[in-house]
Parts: C-alpha cells; sequence; structure tokens
C-alpha cells in the first residue's frame, strides 16, 4: 500500500536546477494525478519537450493542457505540444488569443501575444469563469479585485477597441486539483495579485487550499520594477495565514523570493527548472 501522492515536475522556469537543463523566461509544469496527466502551461518554445525528456514526462501521454493567460512566456509552446500530443483538450480562456504587447525599456512595443492561426484547432476549448474539466478538476478566472494589482502589470499592454491599453488579464485562469482531501491552486503568473486570486478560490470553496504552485508576479521582465518591500511582506503575512504550502517561480523574482522566504520559512520554496516535489 502507497500513500497517494501528486507529482509536479516543473518542465520550464527562468533557471535550472542544474546544468542539465535549460532554463527561459517562461513556465511549465507537469501535474501527474493518481488519474490525470495535466500540463500547466507550455514555456516559451520547444525547451519544455527537452526538459521532459530529462525528468521522463512522456508529453504525449498528456490528457489535459492548461494554458494559464496569452502570453508567449506561457503559451508559446501550444504549437509544439499539439504535435508532440494528439490527444489531450487545450483549455484557455476565450480571451487569450486577444492581442497582448509589453513596453520594453527603449519604449518600444514587442507583441507578447499567442499564434492565432492555433485559435481554430478543435482540440481547443475556450473557458470563462469557473469552468470544471473533470471531476476535481476545474478552472477558475474574473478575479475579484479586492486588492491593488501588482504594480510589476506596469507595461503589459493589450488591443482593445483598435487601442493600445493597460491589460485588465481578464485572459488569466488559475487551476484547482482536488484529490484524496487535497487540493491545489496553480497560479500562471498571478497577474491578477496572488491574495486576490487566493481570496476568490476561499469564496468559490469556503476554505484555503493546502497547497500553492505558480509565479506570485512580483517582478516585471519588461519594467524591471520589482514589488515594494512593504507589499511584499505585507503579501508574506496573508500568506502565512493561510497555513497553506507554498512553491513558487517564475515571474516572482529571485529578490521578492528571498524576502517572502526569509519572512515565510520553511512554508514556502523555489521551483527550477527539473526540480520534482510530491504533494
Amino acid at each position: 500500500w502507497w500513500a497517494e501522492v501528486m507529482i509536479i515536475k516543473t518542465l520550464v522556469e527562468n533557471t535550472a536546477l542544474s546544468k542539465d537543463f535549460g532554463s527561459e523566461h517562461g513556465l511549465s509544469l507537469y501535474i501527474e494525478t493518481n488519474s490525470r496527466k495535466i500540463l500547466f502551461d507550455v514555456g516559451a518554445g520547444e525547451l519544455f519537450l527537452e526538459n521532459a525528456k530529462k525528468l521522463n514526462v512522456d508529453i504525449s501521454d498528456v490528457d489535459y493542457l492548461i494554458i494559464s493567460h496569452g502570453h508567449y512566456d506561457h503559451g508559446g509552446g501550444l504549437k509544439a505540444f499539439l504535435r508532440e500530443n494528439t490527444k489531450a483538450e487545450v483549455f484557455l480562456h476565450r480571451l487569450a488569443f486577444e492581442k497582448y504587447y509589453a513596453l520594453r525599456s527603449n519604449d518600444e512595443l514587442e507583441y507578447i501575444g499567442l499564434d492565432e492561426e492555433l485559435k481554430q484547432n478543435r482540440r481547443i476549448v475556450l473557458t470563462s469563469d469557473c469552468f470544471f474539466i473533470n471531476k476535481g478538476i476545474q478552472v477558475f478566472s474574473n478575479i475579484t479585485q479586492k486588492e491593488p494589482l501588482p504594480i510589476s502589470n506596469n507595461g503589459l499592454l493589450m488591443e482593445h477597441n483598435g487601442q493600445i491599453v493597460q491589460d485588465t488579464f481578464v485572459h488569466e485562469q488559475n487551476l484547482i486539483i482536488e484529490e484524496d482531501g487535497k487540493t491545489l491552486l496553480v497560479t500562471g503568473c498571478a497577474h491578477n495579485g496572488i491574495v486576490n486570486i487566493i481570496e476568490h478560490f476561499h469564496d468559490l470553496k469556503g476554505r484555503m487550499p493546502n497547497y500553492v504552485v505558480g509565479g506570485f508576479h512580483l517582478s516585471s521582465r519588461s519594467s524591471g520594477n520589482n514589488v515594494n518591500p512593504e507589499m511584499i511582506d505585507k503579501i508574506s503575512k496573508y500568506l502565512i495565514n493561510t497555513n497553506a504550502k507554498f512553491c513558487t517561480c517564475h515571474c516572482t523574482g529571485i529578490e521578492p523570493y528571498n524576502r517572502l522566504k526569509a519572512a515565510m520559512g520553511d512554508s514556502i520554496d523555489y521551483l527550477s527548472a527539473g526540480s520534482e516535489i510530491t504533494i
């Protein structure tokens, strides 16, 4: 008799566990439950395939792909995934294929959206609000903003009625997996604010998650800004009070992570490409 666990392997992240694994600005997490193999995001390109082989993950076996939002560093590998896997359904928010941009430090607009041609693929399922994928597996969006959005969202833009405006991140969704009395919340970038997302989860479920994995968007690649230390301290206090266990990565940023770690100790860890955890 063995303890039933969920396995999470980090296929793509900004850092790597060792020189054996490639890294890039992006995220891809492989999650194996008792009954399902789930991929959450696919990084910026084909790196997730290379690292998957090294971690003994067979991408063709994946049952579901969830893409957290319409940015290339989470969905750039979609074409490669559809080539390597011929059966999985792909769940994206219905606005994920809109046009998204980043304002770079030289004031140039860079397109950071997904490949629109892929929207027509028959395996793509467009989601909204609260969407059930299977027993114990759901995604949710439409986050209520109780706290202001991260300052690190500045410089992230979208096209709306022919105008370039600040991105509202309506296209971002989060994943909930419930199994054997354990609840895992997975966030891609937490552009809607990690506190807002956990509060929304609590409103949906009436309790806190046991585990939270993903990026918390406390640093910005486009502007180079980190969220200020006072805000990070406020967030760490909130996170500690949930009594959940956190594993963060990607857009949280190393400096903000170190500050969270100093305050939160054993209740938070960092995931690099190549890392493997069981919960």
